[in-house]
């Protein structure tokens, strides 16, 4: 009788939230098509690459990683940073971040969706997805790097569609989520977020070959950044929620949440520039890669205006979020300035620099090309889709839920 029960109460949880995803005003429907065509757009752009392979992008046997590992790079800390939130509100029990860690679980299920498509679509063809399954191929557990990628991202994904699942469950039948069920997981996905970020950084610091990547701080410089970035794009969701929704985020969340992003963006900015000083204050053949960054290496200098304005924009974000003007009007901008300064720091300017110059001293410009972009768009329509199914029933149900129990 109690399974009984259970399994009707969960068809009617999956009912609700796909008649939920469905209701909405024009607007909302308009917006849900404008996502749809952005995935068929990526869609058609991945046939074109499946059917003529990885020659259709500007990748080459020098630049081997390009615009998808950096896209990848940079989602996998958005994916980490809802730590930053769930930290303080289960071990400080901090009541005001605990009221909004459930969007920024969403917002990591999305950035993992997006990650992981990124990976697919940068294996060429995905049959060679095969050589990782135990059995028919091999995972090469525990010696490869790439494989404790893996298990820690399908992990961390798991946990954090599993915690937000049964909280929003329980509250979707009236009920507060029973500690023991949950809490456990919740500690464990604090390990696991700076592992999924750490573990991606290890598998670029552990390339002696690559100079530009064999650094210390890579690891530390990662964590700094993702929880910059990944705070920052949670707050412009949570402005967004807060202005266009009924569901309302009190001003203590935005400012502890602004804390946070500018103390990890100083860090961030500060392991820059001691990389920097590093690599020019005393040159060697190892800083080709960084000459060929900031400043072009023998007429390659495609990259230069943008790390010089990923670094501009990153410090003027950075200011203006310390400053905090009183109007509020600039923070948004500058939410969105710090989120592209890293982007680019993050991705271009650290992906395609540790591929040149190659071992053997070969130099060569990259630009995504026209296939990369649209299947980069097809797939942050796909992430932002994710989002939007997810986030949706759980405003609703959150709403209903503080209303009926006056949290």
């Amino acid at each position: 009788m109690d399974k009984t029960k259970l399994l009707k109460g969960i068809l009617s949880f999956v009912k609700d939230i796909i008649t939920w995803n469905l209701k909405g005003s024009r607007a909302y429907h308009i917006y849900l098509l404008v996502l749809l065509g952005l995935i068929m757009v990526g869609v058609c752009a991945y046939i074109v690459q499946f059917r003529e392979g990885l020659a259709v992008t500007n990748m080459s046997n020098i630049v081997s990683w390009g615009f998808y590992i950096s896209n990848f790079t940079f989602l996998v800390g958005v994916a980490a940073a809802a730590v930053m939130l769930i930290l303080p509100s289960y071990i400080f029990n901090d009541k005001d971040l605990h009221k909004v860690v459930i969007i920024g679980e969403v917002v990591a299920v999305g950035a993992l969706v997006m990650c992981m498509t990124f990976i697919f679509v940068d294996l060429g063809r995905p049959l060679q997805f095969w050589h990782l399954v135990p059995g028919p191929g091999e995972l090469n557990f525990p010696s490869s790097i790439l494989s404790w990628d893996i298990i820690v991202l399908n992990g961390y994904l798991v946990l954090n569609a599993m915690i937000p699942a049964y909280i929003l469950y329980c509250h979707y039948q009236g009920k507060e989520p029973v500690g023991k069920y949950y809490k456990p997981f919740v500690f464990i996905s604090i390990g696991w977020a700076v592992a999924i970020h750490m573990v991606t950084a290890f598998l670029y610091q552990g390339l002696p070959a690559r100079p530009f990547w064999n650094n210390p701080l890579m690891g530390p410089r990662f964590l700094a950044s993702a929880f910059a970035a990944g705070p920052a794009i949670i707050s412009c969701v949570l402005y967004f929620i807060n202005n266009r929704t009924t569901y309302k985020i009190e001003e203590a969340i935005f400012n502890k949440l602004r804390i946070i992003i500018v103390s990890a963006a100083v860090i961030n900015l500060l392991m820059l520039f001691s990389e920097i000083f590093k690599e020019f204050y005393f040159p060697t053949h190892h800083s080709q890669s960084a000459v060929y960054l900031f400043f072009g290496l023998k007429g390659h200098n495609s990259l230069v205006p943008w790390i010089w304005t990923a670094i501009v924009i990153n410090l003027a974000g950075t200011i203006v979020l310390a400053v905090k003007p009183k109007e509020g009007k600039f923070t948004v901008p500058a939410l969105v300035l710090l989120i592209i300064g890293i982007w680019i720091e993050k991705g271009i300017g650290l992906i395609v620099p540790g591929l040149v110059p190659s071992p053997m001293g070969e130099i060569t410009s990259y630009a995504p090309s026209g296939v990369e972009l649209l299947i980069t768009v097809g797939i942050v329509g796909l992430g932002m889709f994710v989002i939007t199914m997810l986030l949706r029933p759980a405003l609703i149900i959150e709403q209903k839920y503080e209303e009926e129990h006056g949290h």
